[in-house]
Order: structure tokens, then sequence, then C-alpha cells
């Protein structure tokens, strides 16, 4: 399917369980700032999906909710060609989600792999939320809600856009009729970016990632602190960039990547410092982020302007999805009563 040939509906989001980091930026983010010029864009703050794990502190995800809206508007998201809406505010998600679960099987939500992966890293073990446990089916709901065709996602996500399609499949099979719409997922060029301590995945509850407002003393530190090749004892030693998380950052961020391949050549065969590929890292995140943590700075500063634009929003989004699971209801035989 392209992206280009053809306006499609586009939803997306995040849990605003703290401020975005740089891998929402390559996971997503730059994939929306470009695709809401040709396209029509949604953009959750899927706050209720935020409590899954956050239930004991629901002011932390309340506080969250500008917090993600300023990351939004600074990294280039225009609230004239995309539509922010709040998660909580839109009943019709929740009411889809409650249709859902009663086709999706509790097997089935325990083989999502995504889901498996987060119980074992959260270490929820028995302890575990019920509203966790299905939260791929709210995706699923958040998604056809908007009718969305097309949706950005990180490697991770991907057994979330299948079980969607799943539950689209079963539930126009009830139907008899194709009501609702398969979605495909968006992943940006760079897959998953690691940690900075060299884990698979950079995470606010591991504490592994940098914020897009980082300050350039910060973006320091967190390069200094980098994970790069054990076996690199010496400047004059072969160096490996496999799983070296200095040139997994260089091939996400560097805008030459004519140099960055250079560079790797000259790490494999000796004779480039750990110390060298650090300081090139430490330019290129400070010239990316310098921009927009200036912007944010200024959006941050204005509570009531974030709050206004994600309330209009959410009153535009308010009918795409009260349409949409009205008309299920209709076909399902159920009363509407709104």
């Amino acid at each position: 399917m392209s992206t280009d040939s053809q306006p499609q509906t586009i939803l997306t989001g995040d849990r605003p369980t703290g401020a975005l980091h740089l891998g929402h930026y390559v996971g997503s983010l730059q994939q929306r700032v470009a695709l809401q010029h040709h396209h029509r864009q949604f953009v959750l703050i899927a706050d209720l999906q935020g409590l899954t794990d956050n239930g004991s502190d629901p002011a932390k995800i309340a506080r969250n909710i500008p917090q993600v809206m300023a990351d939004y508007l600074a990294v280039g998201l225009d609230p004239e060609k995309t539509t922010f809406c709040l998660q909580s505010a839109l009943p019709a998600l929740a009411e889809l989600t409650m249709l859902y679960m009663n086709i999706v099987t509790v097997s089935r939500v325990e083989r999502n792999p995504t889901v498996k992966n987060e119980i074992a890293q959260k270490g929820f073990s028995r302890s575990l939320p019920v509203g966790f446990m299905v939260y791929p089916i709210s995706q699923a709901a958040d998604i056809t809600a908007f009718n969305a065709t097309l949706v950005p996602v990180g490697g991770d996500q991907l057994p979330m856009i299948e079980q969607t399609n799943e539950i689209v499949h079963k539930m126009n099979s009830l139907l008899g009729k194709p009501l609702l719409h398969s979605c495909q997922a968006l992943t940006g060029s760079t897959d998953r970016l690691p940690g900075i301590d060299g884990q698979a995945k950079m995470s606010k509850s591991l504490g592994n990632t940098l914020l897009l407002s980082a300050s350039d003393e910060e973006i320091c530190r967190a390069v200094h602190a980098m994970y790069t090749d054990p076996g690199h004892l010496r400047v004059s030693d072969p160096g490996k960039v496999e799983g070296n998380v200095v040139f997994s950052w260089l091939d996400a961020f560097h805008p030459d990547k004519s140099l960055v391949a250079e560079m790797k050549a000259h790490y494999q065969r000796g004779g480039l410092g750990d110390r060298l590929c650090k300081k090139e890292l430490e330019a290129c995140l400070i010239a990316l982020l310098t921009p927009v943590r200036e912007r944010r700075a200024t959006l941050i500063a204005e509570p009531d302007y974030l709050m206004q634009t994600l309330k209009a929003g959410t009153q535009r989004a308010r009918e795409v999805t009260q349409r949409t699971v009205d008309t299920l209801k209709r076909e399902l035989g159920l009363p509407i009563m709104g």
C-alpha cells in the first residue's frame, strides 16, 4: 500500500506517562510530521491506556498530558494539519473496546508477544492489571473508531496491528459485510533505537532514554555513558560497530550518511577512537534537539494554549468516533439512545 499515491486516514499516538524521547522520535514522530502534509492524521493521547500500569497514580498521567502536547508541537506537528485528541474524552473508544472484548479470547491476548514482553519487563506476574492485559483490544478500538488505514508504529508494536486486523476480520464476518477497515503498519527507517545502556529498547521505565527536551549537558552525559565495543581497548584496535550504541545512533540521526559509513570502516579497521565517535554524535544530537528544546520551552509556558488545542481536536474526533460506533451498533441490532 503506497503512502503517497492517495490520501489515507492515519491514527497514531502515545501514552502520557512522561515527556517523549528520541525513541519516540525515530519510531514514529518524524514520520507523523511528514505524513501530515498528505494524509488525514489523528494523534491520540492515550491517557486511559496510560493508567493500565499507573492506576495508582492518575495524577502522573494528568500532568504529562500538556508535556506530550508540547513535544508534539515542538517537533513540527501542526494542529492545522493534524488532529490531536484525548482518549478519555472520546466515549466511543471505551464502548468499542467493550464490544471487541466479547469476541477476543483470553488465550489470544496472552499469545501477543508485545504484551508478554511488557509483562515480563514490568514484573507484573499475577499482579497484572486486567486493563493492561486487554490494552491490545483498546488499541484496536482506537484504530477502527477513526477508520484508520495506516498506523505509524515502532517494530515492537507490529503484533498489535496484527491483532487489530484479526478483530476487524472477525467483526466483519459477524456482520456479514466489510464495515470495518483493515490497517497497515508503517514502521520507521530505524526499527528500534537502543537505549544508552545498550539495552535493545529505549524505555522510560528502564531509565535509558534521552528526552526531546534534553539540555546540551544532558546530551553530552548520555553520549559519554553510551555502550560501545568492550574489546576496543586502544585506538589502534579494530572495533565492532554491531551492537555499538554510538554507531546505532549515528545511523539514526546523523544527516551525512557517507561520513557515518567512512567512520564505520575506519573504526572496524582500527585507528578511530570511541571519544571522537562520541564527539561526532554529541554535535549531531545538539544540532537536532536545540531547536526542539527551544520551541518546547516556549510552548510549555502556555498551558492554556496546549489544552485548548487538544480540546478543539478532541471535539472533532468525537464526531468521527461516535459515528463509527453508532453505525456498528446499528448493524449489530443494538439500541442507540443518543
